[in-house]
């Protein structure tokens, strides 16, 4: 015998259903209308606010301590007026090399956690900084020099305050940079324009710095423009052997 459909014993509980989801329906869409800062005032809108918020991941990827080490890292004649160092034939200048290779070595640093600035040739902030280690990047002549006017040189302030990291800081660079690039050392060219380099004055004393000239712009035109990434992927290298106290061998002298 079929029942009536109003008289369904399904038919209570399916409009209790329907009853109970139009008036969460309600709750919500009033809750939604009602949101506004006034609201959630008070410890309890702080608290509610903070958990509707989405929060940052920490990078576990980073050993801890690192982004409290700070590396200075200057490009070479950028940021200074006119000056564009080194003007080659076909228009290439040096600071656009320089500052090429000198970003790139930040960008590796920070990916692995440090704390970078990428420094103009006069930046103000070189006025007392304080940092692990600070590098400046140039590069050599486009001059055509004969054969030998090929490769890299590495250099300190004269008198730093501790020459002992100063040679270490040398010695890092000189070592793994040649290793990375395959370019030969070249301390015959080492000038007091790298040796008394301006910044060594500026910085605090306790900051250990080096320059670097990563190659002359004619016969190593090519790694250090195509190359990019191997150049200051050897400069990054020489900055970590320093930080990590690596072993490492002293450079040639002058």
């Amino acid at each position: 015998m079929n029942l009536p459909p109003s008289s369904s014993p399904d038919a209570p509980r399916a409009g209790r259903i329907i009853q109970n989801v139009f008036s969460i329906a309600v709750l919500l869409a009033t809750l939604f209308t009602a949101f506004s800062p006034r609201l959630f005032s008070g410890d309890f809108g702080v608290t509610l606010l903070a958990l509707m918020t989405p929060q940052p991941v920490s990078d576990v990827s980073v050993p801890p301590g690192r982004q409290a080490v700070r590396i200075g890292i200057v490009a070479g004649h950028w940021g200074n007026g006119e000056d564009r160092g080194a003007v080659c034939e076909n228009g290439t200048a040096e600071v656009d090399v320089n500052y090429a290779i000198a970003s790139l070595a930040a960008q590796m640093l920070e990916a692995q956690g440090y704390t970078v600035d990428l420094l103009q040739e006069f930046d103000p902030r070189l006025e007392g900084y304080r940092a692990a280690a600070l590098v400046s990047i140039h590069n050599d002549t486009c001059a055509d020099l004969g054969p030998e006017a090929t490769g890299y040189k590495v250099a300190a302030a004269v008198g730093s305050r501790d020459s002992n990291l100063s040679d270490r800081l040398v010695a890092c660079l000189y070592d793994r940079y040649g290793s990375a690039t395959g370019l030969p050392f070249h301390p015959s060219s080492i000038t007091r324009d790298m040796t008394e380099y301006h910044a060594f004055d500026e910085m605090d004393p306790a900051t250990t710095a080096a320059i670097i000239e990563t190659g002359f712009l004619r016969l190593d035109y090519d790694i250090l423009t195509s190359r990019k990434g191997v150049v200051a992927q050897g400069v990054v290298n020489g900055i970590l052997c320093f930080l990590n106290n690596e072993s490492v061998q002293s450079p040639p002298s002058p």
